[in-house]
């Protein structure tokens, strides 16, 4: 007679969900996925929540697979030894496997007064104490955006096709991800909407008041209202247990997605650090990441040898409010290229994609192991690089 094995995942983000339903190939296993909500979060539409155009929120039965028990509790401390995790409302729960899936935030800033005037929106409850915030700011008072990646052009974007005067402070450049190509189609539809975009090496905020942001070149901006967008940083709850973690605090594993420490512990999305040579964060390498963990997971519970992760990607795709949008195309190793799609035909690609990401979660609970994904076999070169080997041409 088979074993049955416990498999906990802590995080219900992209990866946790992902890697939950993935689980459930087995009937010999049972799944647990733990997570401070009741319900999950499209991380990728809160911009939409705190300008009012949309929600960000949906059930877990939408897309969480029959069997798995969901646990809603945050996880205070991993014993490795004891293959248990503590939960903050007291107890403690075992597991044969663990998934560590804790996500990402908002990263320390580090820039006085922004932690106590900026705010963040990088979560659920940081974008739901924002909202009623701006709904009681009048239109025509100043808005700053601090950070120009995605999240910082999405919400200043949103914000400024409502008609309110919005400033992007972009630290350096507009857009860093971006081909020259598609950063100049991103800037003129941040000029067509309105928003003033401070950007180039005096452009970084160097202290935030109740009502200005000052950048490094001397300037103040009035602001009503900051909202910091720049930087993302991961729950320290693995190096709180003394487990070995990168310099951000990502769990470092080896290639199969393997904990270095523990064999028992495999990490997903954001908090994964595989080889101390992470990917770019995101919810696109967060589904196939998730899904790898899953099959590393069950991999060693049918006595096999994990794969390595190969995970080949598509691009970026950012909102520029409500009609229109980019996908900046990229190369398998995710660096983008020359080619983009923006205006209209971008933003209605753009909500394609939102709508798939959560589509994919959905059919992966119906049939667990479905998703498929595109390689690139680059990485290895990548990680010859990084240890000094001399890479084969």
């Amino acid at each position: 007679m088979t074993e049955n094995s416990d498999v906990v995942v802590i995080g219900g983000g992209y990866a946790g969900v992902m890697a939950a339903n993935r689980l459930t190939q087995r009937d010999d296993v049972t799944v647990t996925l733990i997570n401070p909500r009741p319900t999950f979060v499209e991380r990728i539409r809160l911009h939409q929540l705190v300008g009012g155009s949309g929600s960000a929120v949906t059930d877990y039965s939408e897309f969480l697979a029959e069997g798995i028990r969901l646990v809603v509790d945050a996880v205070t401390r991993i014993d490795a030894a004891g293959r248990s995790v503590t939960l903050a409302t007291g107890g403690t729960l075992g597991y044969d496997y663990l998934i560590y899936a804790v996500g990402s935030g908002s990263a320390d800033t580090g820039v006085p007064g922004a932690d106590e005037f900026a705010y963040p929106i990088a979560t659920l409850e940081a974008a739901l104490r924002l909202r009623p915030l701006l709904d009681a700011t009048p239109a025509t008072a100043a808005v700053t955006v601090v950070g120009a990646g995605p999240t910082g052009i999405e919400t200043a974007a949103e914000l400024a096709e409502q008609g309110r005067r919005v400033t992007l402070a972009c630290g350096d450049v507009l857009g860093p991800y971006l081909h020259p190509r598609g950063r100049n189609s991103v800037a003129k539809q941040l000029a067509k909407l309105g928003v003033n975009v401070a950007e180039g090496p005096g452009a970084k905020v160097t202290a935030v008041t109740r009502d200005a942001v000052r950048l490094g070149d001397g300037r103040e901006l009035p602001s009503a209202v900051t909202i910091w967008t720049a930087g993302f940083g991961v729950p320290d709850l693995a190096a709180r247990s003394g487990l070995s973690t990168d310099a951000l605090g990502r769990l470092l594993t080896d290639e199969t997605l393997t904990s270095v420490d523990d064999v028992r512990i495999v990490a997903a999305g954001d908090s994964a650090a595989p080889s101390d040579l992470p990917f770019r964060m995101s919810c696109q390498a967060a589904t196939r990441i998730g899904a790898h963990a899953a099959d590393t997971v069950l991999s060693r519970i049918a006595g096999e040898q994990p794969a390595r992760i190969n995970v080949g990607f598509f691009g970026q795709c950012i909102s520029l409010g409500r009609r229109a949008g980019i996908f900046q195309f990229a190369s398998r190793d995710d660096s983008a290229n020359r080619f983009y799609l923006g205006g209209r035909p971008g933003a209605k690609l753009k909500e394609f994609v939102c709508r798939h990401t959560v589509k994919h979660l959905a059919d992966e609970a119906g049939n667990p192991g479905a998703l498929t994904w595109v390689k690139d076999d680059r990485r290895r070169q990548l990680l010859r690089a990084k240890r000094g080997e001399v890479v084969a041409r």
